[in-house]
Formats: structure tokens, C-alpha cells, sequence
């Protein structure tokens, strides 16, 4: 039957992002009682999944990204020799079941995963158009929580965000209170989840001695930039760079 495992053996090569998006969170989480459009212990337990995903996983992505109810991870080293439908299903159910457990959940939630093939000067503009979708996602999701709010229903409320351009949302929303621009950097631009190597001083009893050491710590950014703005883009590139360099020291 083995030979009956068609899909075991499609590899990938790196880099590759793998992109984890959060099954019909709207419906699964709707009772819960988080805030609407946005809900920090929402957004905290998706980036703190992120972050135990890249401690806890076995698998060593270089950075994530995350903004909703997605997650994107970029890897130079592949585990599982690039299986496809390995890499896809592990990295799934280890989100699903660290999401569970953050937010600890009664119901459970699953997410889906895709592997995206990029080349290595690829990697920035996939990043720039993720966070673009975060924009407009932000953008939306205040427009419809406006429109729900005063009472209109929701097929009527998505009718009328489509056919206003973002420019019309803006206005709509400061007409009601609703400043876009002064809101958290978080929902406009996502959270950046990644390994930060720190130079650590400490006395060794061994030798005697105060040494030098580092040390890996994980760290959350909420303020990031626009990855295409003058800031973001050596941002970014740090990011890829510096961690690309790092883990070639490891192996």
C-alpha cells in the first residue's frame, strides 16, 4: 500500500514561506466574546503560537509573521527533506493545538497550510504583499464593524464595503469617530516573531572569569514598519540576512 502514498514523496526547495491560515475563525470564535474588529488577547495568543512554534517545533524558521488570523513562516533549511505533505500537516496541527491551548479553547479549531517556493530576492515582496492584505483586511474589518454596529446586516454591510473605495472607508469611519491612522501599528502592519541573538555577560565559574556568551531569545515586534518604506526595507532585509547567516553558522 505504501505505493499507494502518491503525495509522500513531492519535495520542495528552499526558501520556502509557509503560510498557516486560521479555518473559519470567524465562526468558531464568535462566541467567545472577543472584541470586535480587533481583540488584543486574540492577536497576542496567535503571536505567542508563532513564538512556541519556533521554540517548541523542532523546526527552525528563520522569522514569522503574522497579522488576523494567519501566520507566515520563512525557511532556508527544510525539515522532512522538503516532504510537502509533511512539513504542511505538522506545521497545521502544531498550530492548531498551540492555538487551543493559549486561548483554551472548548471547541476545536484547525488551520490550513501552503507552501509558497520563492527565490531569495522573492522573499521582501512576498512579505510587502502579505502585509498589503493586512492593510486592507484592517481597512475592511473597521468598515464592516462600523456598519454592523448601527444596525445593518451583514450581507448589506459587505455589499456596501465592496463597492466603496478604501478612500470612501476612511471617510465613512471618521465621519463616525473612527480615526484609522491613530489605531495600534499592530493591526495596520501584523507582528514580526524572531530569534534575536543577544550578547550576554556572565561570570563563568569554571574558568574564573567573566565571559561573553550568546544567547538566543525570541522576541515579539508590535511596531513594525512598512516593509516597503525606507525603514522597513533594511528592516527586512535584516531579518532575512542576518538570520540566513546565522543558521548556516549552526549546521
Amino acid at each position: 500500500m505504501k505505493t499507494r502514498e502518491i503525495y509522500a514523496e513531492m519535495r520542495c526547495i528552499p526558501p520556502v514561506v509557509l503560510r498557516a491560515d486560521g479555518r473559519n475563525f470567524k465562526n468558531t470564535l464568535s462566541g467567545l466574546g472577543f472584541e470586535k474588529p480587533y481583540d488584543k488577547t486574540f492577536a497576542r495568543a496567535m503571536a505567542d503560537t508563532a513564538e512556541l512554534f519556533i521554540k517548541k517545533s523542532g523546526l527552525s524558521p528563520l522569522f514569522a509573521y503574522t497579522f488576523s488570523d494567519e501566520i507566515s513562516f520563512l525557511f532556508t533549511d527544510l525539515p522532512f527533506d522538503g516532504r510537502v505533505e509533511k512539513i504542511d500537516s505538522v506545521v497545521a496541527s502544531f498550530l492548531g493545538s498551540a492555538l487551543t491551548i493559549k486561548l483554551r479553547l472548548e471547541e476545536p479549531i484547525a488551520f490550513d497550510s501552503r507552501l509558497v517556493a520563492l527565490q531569495k530576492e522573492e522573499i521582501p515582496e512576498y512579505f510587502h504583499r502579505r502585509q498589503l492584505e493586512a492593510w486592507r483586511n484592517f481597512v475592511a474589518s473597521w468598515g464592516y464593524y462600523a456598519l454592523r454596529n448601527e444596525g445593518m446586516g451583514r450581507n448589506e454591510a459587505a455589499k456596501y464595503l465592496k463597492r466603496k473605495k478604501e478612500s470612501e472607508i476612511h471617510e465613512m469611519l471618521f465621519e463616525r469617530g473612527i480615526n484609522l491612522a491613530t489605531l495600534p501599528s499592530w493591526q495596520r502592519r501584523g507582528v514580526i516573531i524572531s530569534k534575536e541573538a543577544r550578547e550576554i555577560q556572565g561570570f563563568n565559574p569554571v574558568s574564573g572569569k567573566e565571559e561573553k556568551s550568546l544567547r538566543r531569545k525570541i522576541t515579539q515586534n508590535w511596531e513594525i514598519p512598512k516593509f516597503k518604506s525606507e525603514k522597513g526595507i533594511p528592516f527586512l532585509e535584516k531579518l532575512i540576512n542576518r538570520n540566513l547567516e546565522h543558521h548556516h553558522h549552526h549546521h
